[in-house]
Order: structure tokens, then C-alpha cells, then sequence
């Protein structure tokens, strides 16, 4: 599963070139939350860096090579191979070879990617996967991913596509558990620039520049078209909206689960839910409260139309019987809204 070897110590840390510095600087930054103790030698805590070999990874790789003698940090790249191009091995040990070049630990790691939901999500899921165990096998503090603005940009505007509503606003956010995003204020042409510097020549996955797939249709022909029509600063401006939207959400959330808690109790193989709070609040705290229910219980992430459908039954009640959504079966019983575990064989409400 997995071929792995270790760099050593490569004498004193030469001086960064200056967009290669700058970078560490938001390695640095994003770091600090951790507060990690500080240690030498093999004792230094560990944080793996998600390496692909194209121009952001190594950015990133050679960002948190610089900083790492100044946080006392071990930085170990991993670089997954999925196996779906030709030559994939190649790329894989080249990418390992220029990380190696920086001052980092490498390792490669090779995945079966078999999943559901299409090859770009099942290689997704692979490759989190892969990451996840990384870090427990090196005891890790946290898993560096290299997305950017740019990245997040594009994130937010597919959400608004699919019709995602206001989560899709949120885009990505820096920190999701150990999962960190030293980047997102940092343009893609700054990655680009950082490895320029350093002489590395980065892998450009011809997937960038497949137009079968909408996230790479909206960075070659939406955006610029944005740029184009209205102005520069499109990328920033969804940026900023990411953000803000990111901390509205964080906050509402956090409002809402202590709200959650007095209206809600355990109930047979679910949850039951006070009607009258969810009746009594308007539509998009009420189906706030239904959403967070659902995830928190049960993993599931509704869409509006789910969530529309188990509204129903609070706000237009009228002996209905109970709706079915993928994983949870709700109903209601004179007060009480009831959420459990979706029976087998439950016709779902599309």
C-alpha cells in the first residue's frame, strides 16, 4: 500500500526566495492555532503535507520546509498515487524527488480509487482517506492542504450553481478538524511564482485542463469572463464572501445547537423535537434546526427540498403521514416532530 523513505537533515536552512518566504509566513500564521509544544530532534511534532507535484502542493511544501525550524515542526509530505493516469507511478516519485529537494520526509502512498459518486469524487474520497491515515500512522498534528483563493473561488461558485443555498457561500474553510488551508488568501499565480524561484519544474495534471469537468470550465472560461465583464477582483470578492459567510454560519450555528438542546430529547432510535419552537421562529432558523438535526444525528446532509418536505409537517400539518429522506424517517405526534434511522425498503421522497 505504501512505499515510503525519509530524508535527513540537509545542514542549514538556506535563505527562501522571497515569494517562497512569504508563503511560509501563512504556513506560520495557520500553524499558530495549534500551539504545539515545542520539542527537538525526532521528538518535533509532525504535520504531513499533501503533495500531488503540481504547482500548489510544492509551494506548499517548500513554504512549510522554511518554516519549519522556526515552529519546531517535522514536515512529512504525502504523495497519493491513484493509480488513474498512465505513468501515475512516475509522477508520484517524481513529486516525492522535488519535495525531497526542498528538505521534507516524503513518502508515496498508493490508492485504490473504486468509490461511488463518479471518478472525481471517488478519487477524492481515496485520497482523504489515504491523508487520514497518514496522519495517524505518523502521529501527526495536522494534514497541510495546498487549495487556494483560487480554489476557493471556484468552490463557491459551483455551490451557487447546483443551487447549494447559502452553505454553498461558505466554501472551504481553513480549519476543518486536523485538516489545514494555509493558502486561501494566497492567488495561484503566487504558487506558480514560488516554484519558478525555486527552479522546480511542477506536474500539470492534464485533468486542469479537461473541460468535462465544471470546476475546471469555471476557471477557464467563467471567471475570466467575470474578470472580463466586471471588473478585476472577482476571485478576491468571492473569497471575502466565503469568509464572511463562513463566520455568519459558525456563529448562527453555534446559536442555533444551544437552542437545539432545549427543544430537542432522545427519543426510540432518534430524536424528538418541540413543534411549537420550530413553529414559532421564522423559516430559515426553523429549517436550520431541521438540517443541523439531521447531520448531527444521523450524517445526512439535507437538500431544500428535504428539508422543505419535513418543514411540512410543522408549518402545514394536517395528519400527513411521515417523510422519508435518504437515511432518516420523520413524523410527527401531536407536538413532538420525531426523527430515526430510515427503515429498509422506505420509499424516498426524490
Amino acid at each position: 500500500m505504501s512505499d515510503s523513505s525519509s530524508s535527513t537533515s540537509r545542514g542549514p536552512r538556506p535563505v527562501a526566495p522571497p515569494t517562497v518566504h512569504r508563503l511560509s509566513r501563512e504556513v506560520v500564521r495557520a500553524l499558530s492555532s495549534l500551539r504545539l509544544d515545542p520539542a527537538e530532534g525526532e521528538d518535533r511534532p509532525r504535520v504531513v503535507v499533501a503533495v500531488s507535484g503540481g504547482a500548489d502542493s510544492l509551494a506548499l511544501a517548500a513554504a512549510t520546509a522554511h518554516a519549519a525550524s522556526e515552529i519546531g515542526i517535522r514536515p512529512i509530505a504525502t504523495i497519493v498515487d491513484h493509480g488513474l493516469q498512465p505513468a501515475s507511478t512516475e509522477v508520484a516519485q517524481r513529486a516525492a524527488d522535488a519535495v525531497r529537494s526542498l528538505g521534507l520526509d516524503a513518502e508515496v502512498v498508493s490508492v485504490v480509487v473504486d468509490g461511488g459518486g463518479g471518478p472525481e469524487a471517488a478519487a477524492r474520497s481515496a485520497r482523504y482517506e489515504a491523508l487520514d491515515d497518514a496522519a495517524e500512522r505518523w502521529d501527526a498534528s495536522a494534514v497541510l492542504l495546498g487549495h487556494t483563493l483560487d480554489d476557493q473561488a471556484e468552490t463557491v461558485l459551483l455551490g451557487l450553481a447546483r443551487g447549494s443555498g447559502s452553505g454553498s457561500l461558505k466554501g472551504m474553510a481553513e480549519v476543518t478538524g486536523r485538516l489545514i488551508r494555509p493558502f486561501l488568501s494566497v492567488r495561484r499565480s503566487e504558487t506558480r511564482a514560488a516554484v519558478a524561484e525555486l527552479g522546480v519544474e511542477p506536474w500539470e495534471d492534464p485533468h486542469n485542463t479537461d473541460d468535462s469537468f465544471a470546476r475546471v470550465r469555471v476557471r477557464t472560461r467563467v471567471l475570466p469572463v467575470l474578470e472580463a465583464e466586471l471588473g478585476p477582483g472577482i476571485a478576491e470578492a468571492l473569497a471575502r464572501t466565503a469568509e464572511q459567510a463562513r463566520e455568519d454560519a459558525e456563529a448562527f450555528d453555534e446559536m442555533i445547537e444551544e437552542f437545539i438542546e432545549e427543544i430537542c430529547e432522545p427519543a426510540e432510535a432518534g430524536l424528538s423535537v418541540d413543534v411549537g419552537p420550530l413553529s414559532a421562529n421564522p423559516a430559515a432558523l426553523r429549517h436550520r434546526i431541521i438540517r443541523l438535526v439531521a447531520r448531527g444525528e444521523f450524517g445526512v446532509s439535507l437538500s431544500r427540498t428535504h428539508t422543505l418536505a419535513i418543514a411540512a409537517l410543522v408549518t402545514d400539518w394536517h395528519g400527513q403521514g411521515p417523510v422519508d429522506v435518504p437515511g432518516i424517517r420523520v413524523s410527527r405526534n401531536g407536538r413532538r416532530l420525531h426523527f430515526a434511522a430510515a427503515e429498509s425498503g422506505a420509499t424516498l421522497l426524490e
